[in-house]
């Protein structure tokens, strides 16, 4: 009987250890106090009670699921003072997952920028179980929309996913102005409100860099698609690892195609493959989502051509030859002006421009060295 107590008591110390190394990294900081019944907070982050958040999800209803990544399942949950919240919650407990959960926290904390999601609190060390809570954004995210349950033709209109792409690339901007880099930057982390504003989420990935240093060594993380190849090669992290990420963003909103699909022609599975073949062979109209009015409308044909230019830059392999993000919101800009300015007399110099375009774009390598070096990140490590 002594023994499989014993055993019992050993498995329960060890599934809620991971509550007392939370404690040990926040009661540390002189920002945090550590009793969660007086009202206390984390990092100036409210705290909240399990039995709170259990109630407000339905025991974490399996119906209320709204998403799972690597770091946890995301439920939809009403708070009892009426707020709908995102409820994220840990896959398992441990020293990892901890180090995510707080690190998702610090960073939360310490930004403000209308197109982040926004950190209503967390579980205190206590909590049987660590849990993170998020404003609710009720219209899914961009992968939903472009080639997911939400995906329905010509519902997401060009100017649309300009605004999309805009207000990213500036919500990343922002992060790298602060020294931060997202690490895990995909359409299913760019989520839509009712009026398909962008709220950029997930930072469980995310690393804050120390002032005046050019990169962080550290293991590749992050999405196959997506992952910086140079990074993947020489686990040197910097601004430009998102760069090259949000590039593969631009190409899904150009082609409402998913950054990876094995069903593809095994030297297209990952898109960024598919764009630099088909621009470097100046054929795009084979990428653009056949909704669009690309052939039918020039100043739609002139700004995709143009945003797929700027697509290209940011999937050079080398990471000093991609724009920084700054740059990339400058371009996109720009780019959305194309609609206001351009006149229609000059319709009639459309297709031969947008040859030019295409062939003035910076060509450092072949076709085939570009899918050599792009398919790199179809063996990239996904996000623990």
């Amino acid at each position: 009987m002594g023994i499989i107590w014993f055993v019992y008591h050993q498995r329960n110390k060890k599934k809620y250890a991971p509550s007392s190394l939370l404690s040990r990294n926040i009661s540390s900081d002189p920002s945090s106090t550590i009793d969660p019944e007086r009202g206390s907070s984390y990092f100036g982050v409210p705290l909240f009670t399990y039995t709170e958040l259990e109630e407000a999800t339905n025991n974490f209803d399996s119906d209320k699921e709204l998403g799972d990544g690597g770091f946890g399942i995301v439920y939809y949950g009403k708070l009892r003072d009426g707020r709908a919240v995102a409820v994220k919650r840990l896959y398992e407990n441990n020293c990892k997952r901890v180090e995510q959960f707080i690190n998702e926290i610090l960073i939360l904390t310490r930004l403000r920028h209308k197109n982040l999601v926004t950190l209503y609190g967390c579980t205190s060390r206590h909590s049987r179980e660590l849990l993170l809570v998020y404003e609710y954004i009720s219209n899914g995210t961009v992968a939903d929309h472009l080639h997911g349950e939400r995906a329905k033709p010509g519902a997401l209109p060009w100017c649309t996913r300009m605004d999309i792409a805009i207000q990213t690339a500036s919500a990343l901007s922002y992060l790298h102005a602060s020294d931060i880099v997202h690490r895990d930057v995909k359409t299913t982390n760019i989520l839509l409100d009712n009026n398909f504003c962008v709220k950029v989420a997930d930072f469980g990935l995310s690393r804050l860099f120390p002032l005046d240093v050019t990169h962080v060594s550290t293991a590749p993380q992050g999405t196959p698609g997506y992952v910086d190849p140079e990074y993947h090669e020489c686990y040197q992290l910097t601004d430009k690892s998102d760069v090259y990420s949000f590039g593969v963003v631009l190409v899904e909103l150009i082609s409402s195609m998913p950054a990876v699909d094995i069903t593809r022609h095994r030297h297209e599975i990952n898109l960024s493959n598919m764009a630099i073949n088909r621009i470097q062979n100046h054929t795009l109209h084979g990428l653009v989502d056949p909704s669009l009015p690309f052939e039918t409308d020039y100043k739609v044909r002139r700004m995709i051509t143009a945003v797929a230019e700027l697509a290209f830059q940011c999937l050079q392999h080398a990471k000093d030859m991609r724009p920084s993000m700054v740059k990339v919101v400058e371009e996109l800009m720009e780019v959305r002006n194309m609609y206001n300015i351009k006149d229609k007399t000059e319709e009639a110099d459309i297709l031969a421009d947008d040859v030019v375009l295409l062939k003035s774009l910076p060509q450092p390598l072949s076709p085939d060295s570009a899918l050599n070096w792009i398919s790199t990140s179809s063996t990239s490590t996904t996000s623990t």
